[in-house]
């Protein structure tokens, strides 16, 4: 495996230690009475199914999809590189900002929150865009009408 894969999954792995964190914190203060910041069902959402899940559904697929064929002009490693950079940060913010920021934050922490948002989702675009041409059969040889010229 791979250290880019294995960064992947470690990654998601301490996501869904975030996300069950503040599961426990969300449960403990409703049942207990105590502060809950407004936002933090988003964060613990966001840590669980795009830091956790997602993470790990994309490290997996860099590890088990087809290796690239030699004419591949689509995939490049680095962008993979990339693609996790922009999920993990965009993640990480995102779950900070949403435990931190009070309801009536200003306009500019606002404007971060909704900056990380978008930089998750082009992480994840990026990873699957630069993975298109690996998501093909491993070793059968495809029908001529099948075939991507």
């Amino acid at each position: 495996m791979n250290p880019l894969v294995r960064r992947y999954l470690r990654t998601a792995i301490a996501f869904l230690v975030i996300g069950l964190a503040l599961g426990v914190w969300m449960m403990y203060a409703r049942e207990f009475g105590a502060y809950q910041p407004p936002r933090i069902r988003s964060a613990h959402t966001h840590a669980l199914l795009v830091g956790f899940v997602m993470l790990m559904i994309t490290g997996v697929a860099l590890w088990m999809f087809p290796r690239p064929r030699a004419d591949d002009q689509v995939f490049r490693p680095v962008l993979a590189e990339i693609a996790w950079w922009a999920i993990a940060l965009g993640t990480l913010s995102r779950v900070m900002l949403e435990v931190l920021l009070r309801a009536n934050a200003s306009v500019g922490w606002r404007s971060v929150l909704v900056g990380a948002g978008v930089l998750q989702a082009a992480g994840i675009v990026l990873f699957f865009a630069t993975m298109w041409t690996r998501i093909r059969s491993s070793g059968a040889k495809l029908p001529a009408s099948e075939r991507v010229p």
